[in-house]
């Protein structure tokens, strides 16, 4: 419905500095022109929208501009229910617990049908133990003392300036400002072997945070492979649900070829190991090597 998309708009915008026509176009699946009766429209409704040319205008809301309610409705409460279920799965936190109590009295007990289970982040005892510290730290600006053990074993203490928590590739991370390499680290929490707040502030302004994080992951340094398997089709479903890659070649037998990309990780390495005989490496020679050498060390133990 219009009114449907004219309150969306109004929200997207608000979120937003400049939004081209044409982004607005592809974001609400809408014709351009659309999108320019739709910005009369909010206009006549008392809406202040600006609009400028050139290669960076667009449509943006006057600043101080604020709507007097938040038009959300049931499914709204709902999806935001879900979201924050998901958060309390991954650790406790009164806030979030508090944010979900108000949420669900809002839903008028309308049933979820989708639920998220972060439960695989409360693994590690240790992780537990450090994430209300680092999230209180995270709140009030805190510097932190913490000990670092990298994936080569080597142990440093460092000072940091934790900006931002995070659950991402099966693990919690830590962004945050090292005073010792005057630059942008993610620390990985189960790496954490000592944590402890030093006291005082921080002494850097840091801007903007999520920009900051999107130059960190930008500047990966590791080396990607490009990875081709020859696997049995006795293991077609686990091959497809945990390497995640993609089927290029089918054989008359059953077997195929699966394609991957990805840095080296000891996860998908030991998933490899794992299904045994049942997956040969064709390409790189580099990974092929790593796996005689594994096989190697391995039987060596026997």
């Amino acid at each position: 419905m219009k009114i449907d998309r004219l309150i969306a708009i109004t929200m997207y915008l608000l979120n937003r500095e400049t939004v081209s026509a044409p982004a607005l176009a592809e974001r609400f699946e809408v014709s351009k022109r659309t999108i320019q009766r739709d910005m009369e429209t909010l206009n006549q409704a008392g809406i202040p929208i600006i609009s400028t040319y050139g290669t960076d205008g667009g449509y943006f809301i006057m600043d101080g501009f604020k709507l007097a309610k938040r038009p959300i409705g049931t499914d709204d409460y709902i999806n935001i229910a879900a979201a924050l279920e998901g958060m309390l799965s991954a650790y406790d936190s009164k806030k979030v617990s508090m944010t979900l109590e108000k949420v669900l009295a809002a839903s008028q007990g309308e049933e979820r049908r989708i639920f998220v289970d972060f439960g695989i982040a409360r693994e590690s005892a240790a992780v537990n133990e450090y994430l209300p510290l680092i999230e209180k730290a995270v709140n009030e600006e805190t510097p932190l003392l913490i000990e670092y053990v990298n994936a080569e074993c080597f142990s440093t203490k460092r000072i940091i300036e934790p900006l931002v928590l995070g659950f991402m590739w099966y693990s919690w991370y830590l962004f945050a400002y090292c005073t010792e390499k005057l630059d942008y680290r993610l620390f990985k929490l189960p790496r954490i072997s000592k944590c402890e707040v030093t006291g005082g502030i921080f002494t850097n302004k840091h801007g903007d945070i999520g920009e900051l994080i999107k130059k960190a992951l930008a500047s990966d340094k590791r080396k990607v492979f490009n990875i081709r398997l020859l696997c049995k089709k006795e293991i077609r479903q686990q091959a497809i649900e945990y390497l995640h890659g993609e089927i290029t070649e089918e054989h008359d037998n059953g077997d195929f070829i699966m394609t991957m990309t990805a840095p080296f990780e000891r996860m998908w390495f030991s998933l490899l190991l794992g299904f045994g005989n049942k997956i040969k490496i064709l390409e790189p020679e580099e990974i092929i090597n790593i796996v005689k050498q594994k096989a190697e060390e391995i039987l060596a133990l026997y």
